[in-house]
């Protein structure tokens, strides 16, 4: 048995939930304080208790509160300020959230704990009406006057009028130094939310009567964008830009979010943005230096802005607060830190079901290696699990997007929590009969080579705005200027910039003295990251995979059923479309295995093939 599955089955006694292994100590690199100091957490995905297979990541949301209580005391005993932020997807991603019912009742009590001075939306909150209206009657109401909507109505539950999902800006002072800030909201130019919300344009948005006026502000010595929307994007540009034109010298400090990177952006001397990765893996540190106050002009001409990424555990939280396990821990985290474990007993988060024989990666290998969770997918589950539905007269072809899976399976028990992790998604199948074989695997070549045709059709058909297939840090990744000849498109391997495909991160696993983890490159450089690590390769994903389910397939099929998740249906419409086949996907399709999702397959398999040893 390896380190890691020790460290999986031993309780440590430095980490908040029983369960989740010790952190293990590694070189870091010191957090900068300055004038104004922020935390920023961004795509949590429910995964407040930590990383419980990750010695890296292992904190709680009990220990990140006793983090940012004991910090705020030592900034604020030097005479500094200390603000929390967060920029949305807090939901759908993990058993916390996704296993109790109705979903999201034990994460927003666990949540609602830690002190926080903006919360903005992301698009996970606006998918569907329950968690729309969620938000809307008990995460804006447990945040009241902190949580900013700048772009997002709702109808309201009850009457049905439109109104702001929260207040469109806040102005506020900082406790101590005085500082006059005015900060926003902003969820990107988002168009997949339920039809109870409508999600305003950010262009179209800061033309508006209220905005100009903030902005005019005269009394105002820092500007706060937060918002669930990429540190590198047309709509921060926007705002800067917007900014800019009537307010040239005043700093600018943007959060980010959705892509699930660590990233920092700098707009100028005076403006920068930061994005704090994904999972409760990173806290986003920023420091600034320089700023005019209430009380006092600028001591220097220009700000200085320093960002840190934390490693979410408690080595790093001990050493950026010079405290230890006897007196770190505050009243407050404790209490959150058993709240979170007893909820998670509650909902059997731990129970297992299987064990998996070995580690199944998303990006630490290229597709198709035998150790890709997608290969996996497409020659064990699907292609087995599909069979009790397929028709006896053909064989079919199951289509699934890669954003479909959303983490890593390691090594050993596979429990109620794994499967809420690697699937939180509840979209169902459907089907449409006897299709040319051939006309398929164009389709597949379609969304997964041509792309752009795809976003061609949709502009002349005026189809919605279509989502990206793959998960967010894949379109993260391929957004990035790589040369032409490097085999991204082919799978080849990314450059170390944003997420690395984590794995359980133990030393005597690898050659190097440093651990794996990120090794994140942005625009100030990359000593970044407050953990010195090894690198680790990330590959590009394709955009969907296909399973052939049929009793003979050593023999190239004519004709198939098409089997899909409901997610992909729209690029399918457009990708028939391009591949000559006539099928109106609304009205010719059917549901497929009804009440069945791919978590429910998923668990099904486990069950089956990985048996635990005694």
């Amino acid at each position: 048995m390896r380190l890691s599955e020790l460290l999986w089955l031993i309780p440590s006694a430095f980490a908040a939930q029983p369960s989740a292994p010790a952190p293990i100590s590694a070189p870091l690199r010191d957090l900068h304080f300055g004038q104004l100091n922020f935390l920023h957490t961004t795509d949590t995905h429910g995964w407040l208790a930590g990383h419980l297979q990750e010695p890296s990541y292992s904190a709680d949301w009990g220990d990140y509160i006793s983090f940012a209580e004991r910090l705020r005391e030592k900034i604020e005993g030097n005479g500094q300020d200390l603000l929390v932020i967060d920029t949305g997807d807090r939901v759908e991603g993990n058993g916390l959230y996704d296993s109790s019912e109705p979903k999201g009742v034990y994460l927003s009590e666990i949540l609602r704990h830690q002190h926080i001075d903006v919360i903005t939306s992301g698009n996970h909150e606006l998918y569907k009406q329950n968690t729309s209206e969620s938000e809307f009657l008990h995460t804006v109401p447990d945040f009241k006057g902190k949580y900013l909507a700048s772009n997002i109505d709702i109808h309201h539950p009850e009457t049905g009028e439109l109104v702001p999902l929260a207040q469109r800006f806040r102005k506020f002072t900082t406790k101590v130094q005085g500082i006059r800030i005015v900060a926003f909201g902003f969820l990107f130019d988002f168009t997949g939310n339920y039809n109870n919300t409508v999600v305003q344009r950010v262009e179209d948005t800061i033309k508006g009567e209220w905005f100009q006026e903030a902005i005019r502000d005269k009394e105002v010595d820092l500007f706060l964008v937060a918002g669930h929307v990429p540190a590198h994007s047309t709509e921060w540009r926007a705002v800067y830009e917007e900014i800019r034109r009537t307010r040239w010298d005043i700093p600018i400090q943007f959060f980010s979010g959705h892509q699930h990177i660590r990233d920092y952006a700098k707009y100028d001397s005076q403006a920068v943005a930061l994005a704090s990765g994904r999972f409760m893996e990173t806290i986003g540190f920023m420091s600034i230096d320089g700023l005019s106050t209430e009380k006092g002009l600028r001591k220097q001409s220009q700000p200085t802005f320093k960002r840190r990424y934390i490693d979410n555990n408690l080595f790093s939280f001990y050493h950026h607060t010079n405290l230890n396990e006897t007196n770190f821990h505050t009243e407050k985290g404790r209490k959150v830190s058993k709240q979170i474990n007893k909820s998670r007993t509650t909902l059997g988060l731990d129970r297992v079901h299987g064990c998996a024989p070995k580690d199944l990666w998303m990006s630490r290998v290229p597709y198709p290696h035998p150790d890709s969770v997608y290969t996996w997918l497409e020659t064990e589950v699907l292609a087995e699990t599909l069979q009790d539905g397929a028709s006896v007269e053909r064989p079919s072809v199951a289509i699934l997007n890669s954003g479909a899976i959303r983490f890593d399976i390691f090594k050993g028990p596979f429990t109620q929590d794994t499967m809420w992790t690697i699937s939180p998604f509840t979209n169902g199948f459907r089907r449409v009969k006897d299709v040319p074989y051939e006309k398929v695997q164009l389709i597949m070549e379609i969304l997964n080579k041509q792309t752009k045709v795809l976003f061609t059709l949709q502009d002349a058909v005026t189809e919605p705005s279509l989502l990206p297939l793959a998960g967010p840090e894949q379109v993260a990744r391929s957004e990035e200027i790589v040369p032409e000849d490097d085999g991204l498109l082919e799978g080849g391997l990314f450059s170390n910039k944003g997420p690395s495909g984590q794995m359980p991160l133990v030393p005597s696993d690898f050659d190097s003295e440093l651990l794996p983890g990120y090794t994140t490159k942005d625009d100030e450089g990359d000593d970044g990251d407050d953990t010195i690590h090894a690198p680790i390769s990330f590959y590009k994903t394709p955009n969907c995979i296909q399973a052939l389910v049929s009793a003979d397939k050593s023999r190239v099929p004519e004709r198939v059923d098409l089997v899909y998740i409901e997610f992909v249906q729209p690029y399918l419409a457009l990708a028939a479309k391009f591949a000559g086949l006539d099928v109106d996907f609304v009205k010719e399709s059917e549901v497929f295995m009804p009440s069945v999702t791919l978590t429910d397959l998923i668990l099904k398999w486990v069950k089956n093939h990985w048996q635990c040893e005694s």
